[in-house]
């Protein structure tokens, strides 16, 4: 999982998208390293064009990072995702559109990964469905560099399947926990980012 950060107001905007799912990547994934933390609490919090729709919730995205100590934010995510047996928010897609885990909805994700010629990497311990794992397909179907496969297209099929028919209850669910506050702040730029994604590829049909 990549650990850059999207502020540069340089990057074009399909490299600054996949930047932001690399980061979601990484932050659903695992408690954030100090390292991406120390950037997170520098990040520019102005856009460049005042106004924009992502600014307010990434502005209270870093100031959650600055308000919490390395060891706060890794006991949150502990406390909401980790532990032994049945953890607080489940971050599998299978859970929101079925019910329960490991369901029909994580056998059409792979599916359609195997279509695209893609498989899940042995050294991950998640299924296919961890929000992280969607997330990295999505950096890839953006940044890529197999054009059959890295395009707009493929990206809106699954954006819509894969990660738009379950992602605003995941944020729903995290905002709505009274353990959460970094990754409160985290679910509400994640819930702000899909609307635009999906808003953006509305404009394509």
């Amino acid at each position: 999982m990549t650990d850059s950060i999207p502020v540069s107001s340089a990057l074009d905007e399909e490299t600054a998208r996949a930047e932001v799912y690399g980061l979601l990547a990484a932050l659903f994934y695992a408690p954030p390293t100090p390292e991406l933390l120390a950037q997170l609490r520098v990040a520019v919090t102005e856009a460049p064009a005042p106004g924009g729709f992502l600014e307010e919730p990434w502005r209270q995205f870093v100031g959650s990072a600055r308000e919490l100590s390395d060891q706060q934010v890794a006991d949150e995510y502990d406390a909401l995702f980790g532990g032994v047996g049945k953890p607080e928010v489940y971050l599998f897609g299978s859970y929101y559109l079925s019910g329960f885990l490991n369901e029909k909805p994580l056998a059409a994700l792979r599916g359609d990964l195997a279509a695209l010629g893609l498989a899940r990497d042995e050294t991950m311990n998640e299924t296919e469905d961890h929000f992280a794992c969607v997330c990295e397909v999505m950096r890839y179907l953006i940044a890529g560099d197999d054009v059959e496969v890295a395009n707009l297209t493929q990206q809106q099929k699954f954006f819509s399947t894969h990660v738009q028919s379950w992602a605003p209850a995941l944020c729903e669910a995290i905002t709505a926990h009274p353990k959460a506050r970094f990754y409160a702040a985290l679910a509400g730029f994640t819930a702000a980012f899909v609307s635009v994604e999906t808003q953006g590829f509305d404009l394509m049909v």
